[in-house]
């Protein structure tokens, strides 16, 4: 990864945040974040509000390179479109390129890649809209989480414990476009990893107050615990490993997030890639930086440098 020395080799930053995603809160809260954290390196950086203003604003020649802090698809930035956009204009940015972002949106097919290749995954059942919740069942059992198959930030996700709220949680999915997704729940420990370039950051094990970690105990809640690092030696080493090799299966670079859990045997198992993790005072990219001495505005400025890589590819 390219290091940089002096602010102004970046040039002017737009620091493109909001969009129309159901994510649209998260996101602006991210891009505040990271707008100050930039700024107070002396970075010329300046907010943008979603994809068509960000477009504009670089036709006109206004920015440098840019700094994807957009979360989501439909208008998120996080799902191939404003990459592909992006390298059609030549203009560097923070990121997983196109394919890495469209496939690590889509949950479905980042599965179908991670079983191809062997990397461990809970079992799932994809659901077209229409399609009878219940079959999932049949081959999954219960319990299963249902969540839509495009969407993050743990958005119109559900536990199902009884077949008789199994078509509660599908209607819930199927306020959000795309797909659904019915997957085998896990019990055990979560855990989550951050890339930063080509290295993974120390691992974190989430303990949510309440019953999992929902949208409520991510952005929310005061009392979720951190643990970081959240595993030691050869098991974290391990995690760490896998977390990179998920990461790259999908064609992600730059930076983004890999979340996993441990069942109750030990083995982990692969849920999402983030290829625009959230930077808000309670996201996790963030605190494992913090773990490494890594202080917020120099997370922001190695984020940015992984643009220049993208430029020189």
């Amino acid at each position: 990864m390219k290091r940089i020395a002096e602010a102004r080799a970046f040039g002017r930053v737009a620091v493109v945040m909001g969009g129309t995603s159901a994510e649209r809160d998260v996101s602006l809260d991210s891009g505040r974040n990271v707008l100050d954290g930039l700024r107070s390196r002396g970075v010329d950086a300046h907010a943008i509000d979603g994809i068509p203003a960000l477009l504009d604003a670089l036709r006109a020649g206004h920015f440098a390179r840019v700094f994807n802090i957009l979360h989501g698809q439909h208008g998120g930035g996080e799902d191939g479109v404003l990459q592909g956009a992006l390298e059609s204009l030549r203009v560097p940015y923070t990121g997983s390129g196109v394919l890495g972002a469209a496939l690590s949106m889509d949950k479905i097919r980042s599965k179908w890649i991670w079983q191809a290749l062997g990397l461990p995954t809970p079992e799932f059942t994809p659901l077209r809209r229409g399609d009878n919740a219940r079959q999932a069942l049949s081959k999954l059992g219960l319990p299963v989480i249902v969540k839509p198959a495009c969407e993050g930030s743990s958005v119109g996700v559900s536990r199902v414990f009884a077949e008789a709220d199994l078509d509660g949680a599908a209607a819930l999915a199927a306020r959000y476009p795309g797909d659904l997704i019915v997957e085998r729940m896990v019990v055990g420990s979560e855990y989550t990893v951050a890339i930063l370039g080509e290295r993974a950051l120390p691992s974190i094990r989430i303990v949510p107050k309440g019953a999992f970690y929902d949208y409520h105990a991510k952005y929310v809640a005061e009392d979720t615990q951190y643990l970081c690092p959240g595993l030691a030696g050869d098991e974290e080493r391990m995690l760490g490993d896998l977390a990179l090799r998920a990461f790259r299966a999908l064609g992600c670079s730059g930076w983004g997030r890999v979340d996993a859990m441990r069942d109750e045997s030990g083995r982990f198992q692969l849920l999402e890639v983030n290829t625009a993790p959230g930077m808000t005072s309670h996201s996790l990219v963030p605190k494992a930086a913090a773990a490494e001495g890594m202080d917020f505005p120099t997370l922001c400025w190695r984020i940015l440098e992984t643009s220049f890589d993208r430029e020189d590819a």
